[in-house]
């Protein structure tokens, strides 16, 4: 038999627990005392699984000075103009757009390598002529009148844009490594318990947008992807209401709408506990700047 590398063994310890647990609640019913108990007894013990294996190995923080901005518009270079080609190779190696001068932006830094694995950014229009990047290039796309961003004030809306992930922090299809969408974490950089965090690394930025957001007063929050995204979103709990229909911008996406009160309405336990670590994150990067 193969050998179990120690550090997969917390891993496979709390996939079968969770296993266990499943089977027993079926067994039992989840409609009687015991079953209801039990489950509790699961979501909570999946919300303290995906809260600490997030918090053990990432950290959101607000990149608020020059230098970690500096980090965000290099980490966009990679992937929109090296990777993706969305956008034209800049000198200086740092990707910026108009938008970028009323904004704020989260990074997600990798504790053991103090590398950073993803970074977001809201965009946040303080004056009557600024504009999202939605109202400016897929106005048109928004069919739902009244959440139309143009309706409300300007200092109550953002736009989640700009989310990258280095390509060291994906996963790549090519890669042979199983349930992987696309592609797999090099195993010869990070562990096996970390593998566990990577999935939720946009999650993460997504929750970080919404900190940022919720610590600014925003109301209403809009994000142009694709609707496949939107769906995995939709299996943590993160329900976007789509406000108009999918249109051509850098592929195939459509306008979604989110506030604070759709964020929590079905958010799973797990990804709830997530989120108020996140929130505490922000907060205390927050007060450090």
């Amino acid at each position: 038999m193969k050998a179990v590398p120690s550090n997969a063994t917390g891993m496979l310890q709390d996939a079968n627990d969770n296993r266990w647990l499943d089977q027993l609640t079926r067994l039992i019913g989840k409609r009687s005392k015991l079953g209801k108990l039990l489950d509790g007894y699961r979501q909570l013990k999946e919300a303290n699984d995906i809260c600490s294996h997030f918090s053990r190995y990432l950290q959101p923080l607000i990149a608020s000075n020059e230098d970690l901005k500096s980090q965000v518009f290099q980490i966009r270079h990679n992937v929109y103009c090296n990777e993706l080609g969305f956008e034209p190779i800049r000198e200086n190696g740092e990707e910026t757009d108009e938008f970028d001068r009323y904004a704020k932006y989260c990074l997600i830094e990798h504790l053991n390598t103090q590398q950073y694995a993803g970074t977001v950014r809201i965009v946040t229009p303080q004056k009557s002529d600024d504009k999202l990047p939605i109202e400016k290039y897929c106005l048109d796309s928004i069919t739902n009148a009244s959440l139309n961003p143009t309706n409300f004030a300007r200092q109550d809306i953002c736009e989640v844009s700009r989310l990258a992930v280095p390509n060291v922090f994906r996963r790549r299809q090519m890669d042979r490594f199983a349930g992987a969408a696309t592609g797999a974490i090099n195993y010869s950089t990070y562990s096996e318990t970390e593998l566990r965090c990577f999935p939720f690394i946009a999650v993460g930025l997504y929750f970080s947008a919404a900190a940022l957001a919720m610590h600014e007063n925003i109301k209403h929050a809009y994000v142009m992807m694709e609707p496949r995204l939107a769906r995995s979103m939709g299996f943590v709990g993160i329900r976007f209401e789509q406000i108009g229909p999918v249109v051509d911008y850098h592929g195939k996406r459509a306008p979604y709408y989110i506030n604070q009160k759709l964020l929590y309405k079905s958010l799973t336990p797990g990804f709830r506990v997530m989120l108020e670590h996140i929130q505490k994150s922000i907060e205390l990067s927050a007060r450090n700047q």
